[in-house]
């Protein structure tokens, strides 16, 4: 059986790794005013986070439209026999519940659409798995069983400079957005149950990144095999310091950096930092 592997664009995978390892990508989009940009496709991170500091008014992100997944679905039932989906968590967006309509209307291919439950390079993690099963010729059901392992040891915790960026796109409610500002705190955020929740309120950036590393090293210090991300807003030496840092500690786990893009970035502010991971 021959499967296509399709992502959207909030899984930041570069164009070079989506060709070589033949994977399909429908962007969301990021819109200022009345333009509207396709992430990844029309504008990249960089670009967009000079955009943001020259706008007087953030910007605002929709999924994308139902006729792109049919375009791509019917084109790919061409050449595959099925189609894995995956996508950023469903509690926030509603792309994947978009795909899965969408597979449901398409003909001649099947199509099964997965709930990353998490978001960029950390969703990510199932594409570039998915993709190298998918390579093997294994079938959707085993792939998707494999992603359902991996998500048992899936985590990712960040810290944002600014919390309303959060506040105002739905992603976490005003009362917490208030207090947070009022604290100057900055609270240590992750995915549960499909959303962004704070973790733990910490006062200083350094803290948070601190704190971070301790929740990691709960797997890391085991000494398995791990994969692990650090994603960043426009933060890139701080990034890679952050990377360089951990390799000395942690030798055993492969570590890659990425970053917060468009769609993303719009809801994290500038300045945004995270860890991702999972053991292998």
């Amino acid at each position: 059986m021959k499967t296509a592997i399709v992502t959207d664009s909030t899984a930041y995978l570069p164009k070079h790794i989506r060709d070589e390892l033949n994977i399909y990508m429908i962007p969301l989009n990021v819109v200022f005013g009345t333009e509207s940009y396709q992430e990844e496709a029309e504008i990249s991170a960089n670009d967009f986070y000079v955009k943001v500091r020259e706008q007087e008014e953030l910007p605002k992100t929709s999924q994308p439209a139902i006729g792109k997944f049919l375009e791509l679905y019917e084109e790919l039932s061409k050449e595959y026999d099925a189609v894995i989906s995956i996508h950023l968590s469903s509690g926030i967006s509603g792309t994947y519940q978009t795909a899965t309509t969408a597979g449901q209307m398409v003909d001649g291919i099947d199509v099964y659409t997965y709930d990353s439950e998490i978001s960029c390079e950390v969703q990510g993690f199932y594409v570039r798995e998915g993709a190298k099963l998918a390579g093997e010729g294994k079938a959707p059901e085993e792939i998707i069983a494999r992603f359902d392992e991996m998500k048992k040891t899936m985590d990712a915790y960040f810290v944002v400079d600014d919390l309303h960026h959060l506040q105002r796109g739905g992603r976490l409610n005003s009362a917490q957005a208030f207090i947070g500002s009022l604290l100057q705190v900055k609270p240590v955020l992750y995915f549960r149950d499909k959303i962004i929740i704070p973790f733990e309120k910490i006062r200083t950036r350094k803290k948070a990144l601190k704190r971070i590393v301790e929740i990691f090293d709960e797997q890391a210090s085991k000494g398995v095999p791990m994969e692990a991300v650090i994603i960043h807003a426009n933060r890139e030496e701080e990034a890679n310091e952050w990377k360089q840092e951990l390799e000395e500690i942690y030798p055993h786990v492969t570590i890659r950096t990425s970053y917060f893009g468009a769609v993303i970035g719009t809801h994290l502010g500038e300045g945004a930092l995270g860890l991702g991971w999972y053991t292998k």
